[in-house]
């Protein structure tokens, strides 16, 4: 709990001080239109990415593959497009960054699939949607309590 208070009040502050520090060099018009540049900029690089993502997912869907990896490819440019409309020169930064695909995918293996998420495929995966004849997949299972 105190972590996320830390960063409620902690983050702003520190956007706050960017923001004055910033429009003290360059000044607050230029200052302003930064802000709103790099959030049209940003939001029309996440929305390019993210259809590249949902073509990635469909495409996976058709090949019977688990899109485990791409939706966490996909939730993380959702969280870059928030950062980069958030205005602040820190979370744009983030933002950015989020929208690097290597530094992306390194976040995924390092981070949400090694500690937060499991993935796990089975072979033989089919959907009940599936236009094909529908597979059955057997096996034993053991309820341990």
């Amino acid at each position: 709990m105190l972590p996320i208070l830390l960063l409620l009040i902690g983050l702003p502050l520190v956007e706050i001080y960017l923001l004055i520090e910033v429009g003290s060099k360059i000044g607050a018009l230029p200052t302003v239109v930064l802000a709103i540049l790099t959030a049209v900029l940003g939001a029309g690089l996440v929305r390019h990415q993210g259809f590249g993502v949902l073509r990635r997912i469909r495409d996976m869907n058709e090949r019977d593959e688990s899109p485990a990896l791409e939706v966490l490819d996909g939730a993380l440019l959702l969280i870059a497009g928030f950062f980069l409309l958030l205005p602040g020169f820190l979370t744009d930064t983030v933002g950015f960054l989020l929208l690097i695909p290597p530094l992306r995918h390194w976040t995924i293996k390092r981070y949400l699939s090694s500690r937060h998420v499991r993935v796990m495929s089975v072979s033989g995966y089919a959907r009940s949607h599936d236009r094909r004849a529908s597979r059955t997949i057997e096996g034993d299972y053991r309820r341990d309590d």
